[in-house]
């Protein structure tokens, strides 16, 4: 049996953080979901920007939009809408057999809308009846400006992935954001069954700071915030008022652990996968991170609900210095200044491309 099928069978869902059309085409994700047990897929504007820019593939397509007279952005959605349709559609039975715990594709708004709820709500609404897809999720920065907006669109029933989270505090926040979202519309008479995941990045934090620790603590970070927002996860999902929710037919928003490939040469290729297995959680991770785990990844140890050791492990990066607190605050504002270069990057593109298309 396959790392990937063990750690499918002990309850994590494993999604590949990766789209091209090439993908599709060739059958390679469809491959991936028969043989690596992958059940969904994320992207992010750095993804598309690398599918869109670069190659062919895309070329008949886009001139036929630039024939239309679409914007650069306008152009990139509707690219990026088709690619996920059909993935979307491939991941459907899956959909259907988990009755919606499964079986997602992501989109993105806007990173310029970051701060901006009000525009990032009407986006995620728009974009969400766009696609005309029931498993696909829209990803939205859970930014402080960013938690109205996964409330309201909630709210709307409209399936959010909560992206750039950092410590567990962010995550609680996202989740605060979600119960409330649902809360209302218990109160409102709707169904209470609106899906959504929590994404916590994980590598980096190691990224950030492993030149600056012992040698006993290198790598262990990310880890540790693994294990912290999983023990806030399993607390939440105990709570009395969360059971209200449930009863009402509502359904937990799972925690999902991103940017998951290791960046330390040093350490294993599959480090943040052997190491943060937990049933009823999502790890999504890049197709070489995927292909390494279902050669030589290991999985036998699932996450303690306490949290195991990571108290102790932020214990010994104070000791040696790092604020961990105020490291998740300035990796959350780095991320998101992140995004906005690569979907500049991405309409910078898209604009060379039309160009020369047309």
């Amino acid at each position: 049996m396959t790392a990937t099928k063990e750690l499918h069978q002990a309850g994590q869902s494993i999604w590949i953080d990766d789209i091209t059309r090439s993908m599709l085409d060739s059958g390679r994700l469809a491959k991936m979901i028969a043989e690596f047990s992958v059940t969904g897929l994320t992207s992010n504007p750095t993804i598309f920007e690398k599918a869109i820019g670069s190659g062919s593939d895309y070329d008949a397509a886009a001139e036929a939009l630039v024939r239309k007279g679409l914007s650069d952005e306008e152009l990139f959605f509707e690219l990026a809408l088709d690619d996920l349709r059909r993935a979307a559609d491939l991941f459907r039975p899956i959909y259907d057999r988990t009755s919606g715990v499964d079986g997602w594709v992501s989109l993105e708004v806007s990173p310029l809308l970051a701060y901006d709820a009000d525009a990032t709500i009407a986006e995620a609404k728009r974009l969400y009846a766009k696609a005309d897809r029931p498993n696909l999720f829209i990803k939205i920065p859970g930014t402080h400006e960013g938690l109205p907006a996964i409330e309201a669109a909630t709210f709307a029933g409209v399936p959010v992935n909560v992206t750039l989270l950092f410590t567990t505090g962010d995550y609680l926040a996202a989740a605060e954001a979600y119960v409330r979202g649902l809360e209302r519309r218990v109160a409102a008479g709707l169904d209470a069954n609106v899906r959504s995941v929590a994404s916590v990045f994980i590598s980096r934090w190691d990224r950030a700071i492993v030149e600056d620790v012992p040698d006993a603590i290198k790598n262990r970070l990310g880890i540790a915030i693994g294990q912290s927002a999983y023990r806030a996860y399993r607390e939440l999902i105990a709570s009395d008022r969360w059971q209200r929710l449930e009863n009402a037919g509502a359904r937990p928003q799972r925690l999902l652990f991103a940017s998951t490939s290791s960046k330390d040469k040093r350490a294993t290729d599959t480090l943040y996968i052997d190491k943060l297995a937990a049933p009823n959680t999502v790890n999504t991770m890049p197709e070489d991170t995927l292909r390494a785990f279902a050669d030589h990844g290991t999985a036998s140890d699932l996450l303690a609900a306490n949290g195991g050791d990571c108290d102790a492990i932020f214990a010994a990066h104070a000791d040696a210095g790092v604020d961990v607190e105020a490291l998740g605050r300035k990796l959350q504002a780095d991320g998101a200044k992140a995004f906005v270069a690569s979907w500049r990057d991405l309409l910078a593109s898209i604009a060379s491309k039309t160009k020369a298309l047309a």
